[in-house]
């Protein structure tokens, strides 16, 4: 059964840091690509980051986020990481992380139906 689990979301302060995971089961996370989504209350889902299936794992990020989110893979444990400093409030939202055959880090990786896989997500609030 092919599974997706995303853990490490919660309440920071402005211009604090959380990790998200995303933990796959089922499936090989290094045979895909995974793209990190975000949905806020009130707004559509929009990619964040992704990193491709192939060997050299480039990654690709949304403008908003450059410099401050990292996305990496640990295919030992497989599991993808999103790493996120100097969180601002509009980076609040419900995180969630999908697999899909991500071949290229382009804009094409943000957009939701390049993925066939989808985590049930995890909530970051961002708030003083």
């Amino acid at each position: 059964q092919v599974q997706l689990v995303e853990s490490g979301g919660g309440l920071v302060q402005p211009g604090g840091s959380l990790r998200l995971s995303c933990a796959a089961s089922g499936f090989s996370l290094d045979t895909y690509g995974i793209g990190w989504f975000r949905q806020a209350p009130g707004k559509e889902r929009e990619g964040v980051s992704c990193i491709v299936s192939s060997g050299d794992s480039s990654t690709y990020y949304l403008d908003s986020v450059k410099g401050r989110f990292t996305i990496s893979r640990d295919n030992a444990k497989n599991t993808v990481y999103l790493q996120m400093n100097s969180l601002k409030p509009e980076d609040a939202a419900v995180y969630y992380c999908a697999a899909g055959e991500i071949l290229d880090a382009d804009p094409i990786c943000l957009v939701i139906e390049e993925y066939d896989y989808w985590g049930q997500g995890t909530q970051v609030t961002v708030s003083s």
